[in-house]
């Protein structure tokens, strides 16, 4: 099982969508071996430094939260059905309500369709995201940083340098 890496006040919790089999297995996020999550957080100067997957507790020391948007553990986020989906996003809600981090990034557009409860066809655009869910918690949308995505990495790397130039905190 893969526990929720989160605290009172976060200035920034990023949303997955499940545990994969490396993270399942291991019980850290974003655990798979070709996964780009660490390498952008440090790359985009969110951490001083690259963490692993097994140290990813540490980043509560930076004011960033971890979760997923469903618990149980699938090959791939295709295998989510469509009422976990929905679950997923009114636990999420829930979560962020009461913790209120400045940011959440939702990393993934079918996250944030099912987090702000959109039709799957909703256009979304990359970024920070109107009108807010939560008040006075911002909502920014970066692609998911599985190698299985088609976004590419320079595209991510920005979005995620976008982010953190948002953030007002020291790291």
């Amino acid at each position: 099982m893969v526990r929720d890496v989160l605290a009172e006040g976060l200035q920034l919790i990023f949303v997955g969508y499940n545990p994969g089999r490396s993270s399942e297995e291991s019980g850290h996020h974003f655990a798979g071996p070709q996964n780009l999550f660490w390498p952008l957080l440090y790359e985009a100067g969110l951490t001083p430094r690259r963490l692993r997957a097994e140290e990813d507790r540490e980043v509560l020391l930076y004011g960033i939260g971890i979760t997923n948007l469903v618990e149980r553990m699938t090959p791939s986020s295709a295998d989510l059905t469509a009422e976990e989906k929905t679950a997923g996003a009114r636990r999420l809600r829930e979560k962020l309500s009461q913790l209120r981090p400045a940011v959440v990034c939702l990393l993934g557009k079918d996250i944030y369709r099912a987090y702000a409860g959109l039709a799957a066809s909703r256009p979304v655009v990359w970024g920070l995201q109107d009108p807010v869910l939560i008040p006075g918690v911002r909502d920014y949308v970066a692609p998911n940083p599985s190698r299985r995505s088609t976004v590419p990495y320079g595209l991510r790397l920005a979005l995620m340098q976008r982010l953190a130039g948002s953030l007002a905190y020291d790291r």
